[in-house]
């Protein structure tokens, strides 16, 4: 019940942001925007990376797939769907398209996700991460050098922040639910959860569409906020910048990954007075965290499900 008021509670909040964003700076709005955009992609890849203990470094590709997929959407329906609605296209169909624009790069990514994780799931540790990051580097290649331009801004206050609020709603339901310790049972001991039953490869993969899904929303709202995206906007930085969200925040912290998400998506705006040394400030400050707080730098004890003594049921 309390992530149901959650939930709606979130959603109202950010209509009521997007309602009064005509009043805010250009600048600072788009701030906004992307904070939420990468506490979705943070909060989806804490899932995978920390509530079931795998390592992936491919998340920036169905970033990718779902940005591709959503702006394809309302490139090409735009004038087949809207004038449909007459008039009432702006309240009623735009957000329509949309709305399917974002699911359809959702589905997109998941699938990809599936196809990805099905075979490379099997492996463990550093050659799960070398699969992953040579899938983000296979997707680049296949969209190729070229980009798509024209997408519509429709990306809004309601849209990032209703998405975040939903994917966090969603991930914490899953983790806290019955079925959601298997996947802290596979963080904690593969072999043992295996052993007790669990078919570890189907919580791992499922782990990986769950997150991919929600990873192809966030690239279609930061397509239609960008309105222009190409391959080097999903490259194995980007991927960098949402693990390292999730480890300074502290793996399978939902509140802390949040957190890191905002701080690290501001600091770099902080830090632009000093241009020419803003990434080298940026870098040794991530180094000098990762040193001294090497658990995450925001941490909420009692907050982190534990996993039940007994998961043969799983």
């Amino acid at each position: 019940m309390k992530a149901k008021l959650f939930l709606l509670a979130a959603v109202a909040a950010s209509l009521l942001l997007s309602l009064g964003s005509r009043y805010i700076n250009p600048y600072y709005l788009d701030i906004l925007l992307g904070i939420g955009i990468n506490i979705i992609l943070a909060v989806s890849l804490n899932l995978i990376n920390g509530y079931t203990g795998q390592f992936s470094l491919g998340h920036a590709g169905f970033m990718a797939v779902g940005a591709y997929s959503a702006a394809s959407v309302t490139l090409f329906l735009s004038p087949v769907v809207l004038p449909w609605f007459g008039r009432a296209s702006e309240i009623v169909g735009v957000p329509a398209l949309f709305l399917a624009a974002l699911c359809a790069g959702g589905v997109t990514a998941a699938i990809v996700g599936w196809l990805v994780g099905v075979p490379s799931l099997r492996l463990k540790g550093d050659y799960l991460a070398i699969v992953t990051l040579g899938f983000g580097e296979i997707i680049r290649v296949v969209f190729g050098p070229s980009g798509l331009k024209g997408i519509p801004p429709i990306t809004s206050l309601f849209w990032t922040y209703g998405g975040a609020a939903l994917t966090v709603f969603c991930v914490l339901t899953l983790v806290h639910s019955t079925y959601g310790r298997g996947f802290l049972a596979v963080h904690d001991d593969e072999i043992a959860a295996a052993a007790m039953g669990i078919n570890t490869t189907r919580y791992k993969v499922t782990a990986f569409i769950i997150g991919a899904f929600f990873a192809g929303i966030a690239g279609g709202l930061y397509a239609h906020l960008k309105t222009f995206i190409s391959p080097s906007g999903f490259d194995f930085l980007k991927s960098i910048d949402i693990v390292v969200m999730v480890i300074l925040g502290g793996m399978g912290n939902t509140p802390g990954v949040i957190l890191a998400a905002i701080v690290l998506t501001v600091l770099p705006e902080v830090l632009r007075s000093v241009a020419e040394y803003r990434m080298i400030l940026y870098a040794l400050l991530i180094i000098i965290i990762m040193l001294t707080r090497p658990q995450g730098l925001f941490t909420f004890r009692g907050l982190k499900p534990q996993p039940a003594r007994d998961s043969t049921h799983v």
